[in-house]
């Protein structure tokens, strides 16, 4: 076995669940249980699933900075891993603690706290859970401002440039991945933004903060719900005829992206 996942990889074919390919095409939403779409801008549970598959065993500790509406702490509790979630808005954390209460485990252990990740005690959470060390972080941040979260102002999304985004975004990284346990992974769920007919690469931009801090890229991978690319097949059709959907299509594309530090920690993102 792995030293970071519980896959036999000499049998990694047999896995039927674990998706190898650079391109992830999920079908349908998960729905289930506690997971939900009603919280605008979380990500399909399948995408911190297939992670947690790859890069984290049973019983490992599952560190999410940018909790939201808890999707990446539900998947956890039903792998068996444990879950810590920070998330800046407690109304939204009300209502997390309630949906990972329809699905609580006694087997599993869950912690959120209100607070801003990028200067959020980190240690004490771990103090708390009697750990010194997560194996493994995830990161869905705000894709810059493309959806306005909050009012407020140490939310990311009400970054005013790309610059203090960015800047943002490294302390949520240095207070945040400190506590990553050595030889462990990471990921980043991250999008671009398309605007006055221009991509602006923020998944990009979002990943040399990580490879600036000595993380390694691990591998790039492109998500696309299968509705979406209908969609997106539709739209590309009609502006062959001259209407204007480029900025609307730009924001329907993902991709995935996962790095590997210098002390073998996981970068991953999504993006578009």
């Amino acid at each position: 076995m792995s030293k970071y996942n519980d896959l036999d990889m000499k049998k990694w074919k047999e896995y039927e669940e674990i998706n190898t390919d650079s391109l992830w095409i999920i079908k349908k939403r998960d729905n289930t249980g506690a997971h939900s779409g009603d919280y605008h801008g979380n990500f399909v549970p399948q995408i911190p699933r297939q992670l947690m598959l790859r890069y984290t065993k049973k019983g490992d500790y599952i560190l999410d900075p940018f909790l939201g509406s808890g999707t990446t702490l539900i998947e956890a509790n039903r792998m068996g891993r444990n879950g810590i979630g920070i998330e800046l808005k407690k109304e939204v954390l009300e209502n997390t603690k309630n949906k990972l209460i329809l699905e609580k485990d006694d087997n599993t252990k869950m912690f959120v706290k209100v607070g801003d990740s990028k200067n959020v005690n980190i240690n004490k959470i771990l103090q708390k859970c009697k750990i010194e060390k997560v194996q493994f972080v995830i990161f869905h941040p705000p894709y810059w401002d493309i959806i306005k979260f909050s009012e407020d102002k140490r939310d990311l999304s009400n970054s005013t440039t790309l610059e203090i985004f960015l800047e943002k975004m490294s302390k949520v990284i240095d207070n945040t991945c400190k506590y990553l346990e050595k030889d462990r992974y990471c990921a980043v769920v991250i999008g671009d933004k398309y605007q006055n007919g221009e991509i602006i690469p923020i998944g990009f931009k979002v990943m040399n903060l990580f490879l600036e801090k000595n993380f390694k890229m691990k591998a790039i991978i492109v998500k696309n719900e299968f509705g979406w690319y209908n969609s997106f097949r539709q739209m590309e059709y009609e502006s062959r005829r001259g209407d204007d959907l480029a900025d609307r299509d730009a924001r329907r594309r993902c991709f995935l992206t996962l790095c590997h530090s210098s002390h073998r920690y996981a970068f991953a993102g999504e993006g578009l």
